[in-house]
């Protein structure tokens, strides 16, 4: 398991990335996770700009779109072994990622204010920099990649979209949005209807290439 590089000098700031809001509240970890959500992306976004300088805005956009997203943040986290550390109400499986994501970004806030700008942002190159340079070619949204997916088997034919639902609190919302293209439906959860729709996108990906093996 890795580990974070850091050594605070304020360990409350740690405890608090470390606690949801379903366990608190009103301490938590919700302001942290704003903080460390602009230094996220304000350093993926210089870092790419430096490893890759022949791509256009377009490239380095989706780049950064894969390197902040939930899943990713949720891996790091993982990795980091915060899903087991943080202090959290009842996770429901559609939540899981999405609230190991904020974590993350909390504690990135976090060390941000206990250390500065050059702390965190040494931090974030260390845990992302390996993974932005494994992928060669700029990666494709979930959205644009169905698409694609479609139209080249299907032209004319776009994928539809359906917003099916929102559950949970209005601080903690659950979206649910339908997919259908193909003959195929899928569904996706996410925090907000572009989350739900990226996630339904890639679920239908999978239902897709199984079922056109031929790609």
């Amino acid at each position: 398991m890795k580990k974070i590089n850091y050594q605070f000098k304020n360990q409350a700031l740690c405890d608090l990335a470390l606690t949801q809001s379903g366990a608190d509240a009103a301490h938590n970890n919700e302001r942290l996770e704003f903080v460390g959500d602009r230094v996220l992306g304000l350093t993926v976004a210089g870092m790419l700009y430096d490893m890759f300088p022949d791509e256009a805005e377009g490239d380095l956009a989706r780049r950064h779109a894969v390197l902040v997203s939930t899943d990713t943040l949720a891996q790091i986290a993982r990795e980091l072994g915060l899903d087991t550390q943080l202090r959290h109400g009842h996770m429901t499986g559609g939540r899981i990622n999405h609230i190991l994501a904020d974590a993350m970004e909390a504690m990135l806030g976090a060390i941000y204010l206990d250390g500065g700008f050059v702390a965190a942002q040494e931090i974030i190159i260390d845990l992302w920099r390996q993974r932005a340079a494994a992928d060669i070619n700029p990666p494709k949204d979930s959205k644009t990649a169905l698409q694609e997916f479609v139209q080249k088997r299907a032209q004319g034919e776009l994928p539809v979209y359906k917003y099916v639902s929102q559950t949970g609190a209005s601080h903690n919302p659950e979206f649910v949005v339908h997919v259908s293209a193909l003959g195929q439906t899928a569904a996706g959860r996410g925090a907000s209807k572009k989350a739900a729709s990226m996630a339904a996108a890639d679920e239908l990906l999978k239902i897709l290439a199984i079922s056109n093996p031929d790609g």
